[in-house]
This record gives structure tokens, C-alpha cells and sequence, in this order.
């Protein structure tokens, strides 16, 4: 009984561990600035199927009211404009979308070097564990050496 109640602290003891430390990605996380923060949620939303699709319906509906137009077009047929446009936003999105990308590069190096810790405990433990399971073993080997021992040593 007693050592069931020393496991259940022990428990309790590591769940409050466990609750109190943060993992790699909360810590990273609220070690952004909000430049990176922004950068990381433009380039999701410029990475999405709805970003595709919402531009592709604003291009459609430009040309289309350039071409319906009658009298006055604001983008008449090369639509420099448009291309003036699409130059300009390129121009922002690429250096936006690296650096969320140098972030998911660190990000990952942070992630596999904790990975790496981890392994590094739980090989630690695991040859522990190895230790002591080999002195069990040779424990009990020694006393099931001293037991036939004694009963050779017994005449029947």
C-alpha cells in the first residue's frame, strides 16, 4: 500500500512538471516579434487554395470590366496596370516568404536538436534500466546457484 501511495505522488509530482515546462514551439512562439508573426500569417495566407482562388476571381472580374467596358477602359487590353499589380505584390511576397521560411528552417533545427536531447535521455535510461536488469538477473542466477548447492549438498 505504501508504495502505491509513493507512485501516485510521483505522478502527481510529474504532471505539475509537465505542465509547468513549455516544449520548443511554445517557447519560439512567444519569442516572435510581431514583423515575424505578420510574415508567417501573410505567407500562410498566400500559400492557401483560397488566396489562389480569391485572385484568380479579381483577375477574371478585370478583365472582364475592361473588355465590357464602352467608353472608358482603365486597363485597355495588355492590362499594364494589372501586370503593374501582380510586379508589385511579387515584389513584397518573395522576401515575406523567405523569411517564413528561414523561421520554419529554424524552427526545425530547434526541433531536432531537441529530438536529439530526448534520445539522448531516453538511451540514458534505457542503459540504466539495462543495469539494473543484468543485476537482477545475476542475482538471482547466484541465488539459484546457492539453492542447488544446498540441495546437493543435502543427502536424501
Amino acid at each position: 500500500m505504501r508504495y502505491l501511495f509513493i507512485f501516485k505522488v510521483q505522478q502527481i509530482k510529474l504532471k505539475t512538471l509537465i505542465t509547468k515546462t513549455k516544449n520548443w514551439h511554445e517557447k519560439h512562439t512567444e519569442s516572435m516579434s510581431f514583423g515575424q508573426r505578420l510574415a508567417d500569417s501573410v505567407a500562410t495566407g498566400m500559400g492557401s487554395w483560397r488566396f489562389i482562388i480569391i485572385q484568380s476571381v479579381i483577375v477574371a472580374v478585370w478583365m472582364l470590366l475592361n473588355i465590357i467596358a464602352y467608353i472608358d477602359h482603365w486597363d485597355p487590353y495588355p492590362y499594364i496596370l494589372l501586370n503593374l499589380l501582380f510586379s508589385t505584390q511579387a515584389a513584397y511576397a518573395a522576401p515575406i516568404i523567405m523569411m517564413a521560411q528561414n523561421r520554419q528552417n529554424e524552427r526545425d533545427r530547434l526541433q531536432a536538436n531537441e529530438d536529439f536531447r530526448t534520445n539522448v535521455e531516453a538511451k540514458k535510461e534505457i542503459e540504466e534500466l539495462q543495469l539494473r536488469l543484468n543485476a537482477i538477473e545475476v542475482d538471482k542466477l547466484d541465488k539459484i546457484l546457492a539453492l542447488l548447492q544446498e540441495m546437493t549438498a543435502k543427502p536424501c
